[in-house]
């Protein structure tokens, strides 16, 4: 397991969902740029990742749901803005989990939970 702490695996699985997001939505999206923009906010806030994090949950192993703890229980560093304290956790969780994924270049796994989610929200 990675010995970054929740917080430093969320920093950057947070960067790597958004920029998951953003590429889906320019390849199956045929809309301006203005939507684009709002679906992609709508996918990337504190309540689209807490909800994301909801339809993935089930397929997830130990280790993930491990991860996704270690995310959501850590010390934030940050206060939520917008959402209440647990969605903003859940969030928190999905973005380490895609944080450690990508860090141990498990990309094929990031691609499969993406596509749940992505599919789920089609």
């Amino acid at each position: 397991m990675i010995s970054h702490n929740g917080q430093t695996l969320a920093y950057i699985g947070d960067a790597i969902f958004e920029l998951m997001v953003r590429e889906y939505l320019l390849e199956n999206k045929e809309v301006k740029v203005g939507a684009l923009h709002q679906e992609t906010v709508s996918l990337t806030c504190a309540q689209g990742q807490a909800d994301a994090l909801r339809v993935i949950e089930p397929h997830l192993s130990s280790n993930e749901l491990a991860v996704v703890k270690r995310g959501r229980n850590g010390k934030l560093t940050r206060k939520a803005r917008n959402v209440n304290l647990q969605t903003y956790q859940h969030a928190t969780g999905l973005e380490a989990l895609f944080g450690y994924l990508h860090l141990q270049k498990n990309h094929s796994r990031v691609k499969a939970l993406f596509e749940i989610i992505i599919t789920e929200n089609d």
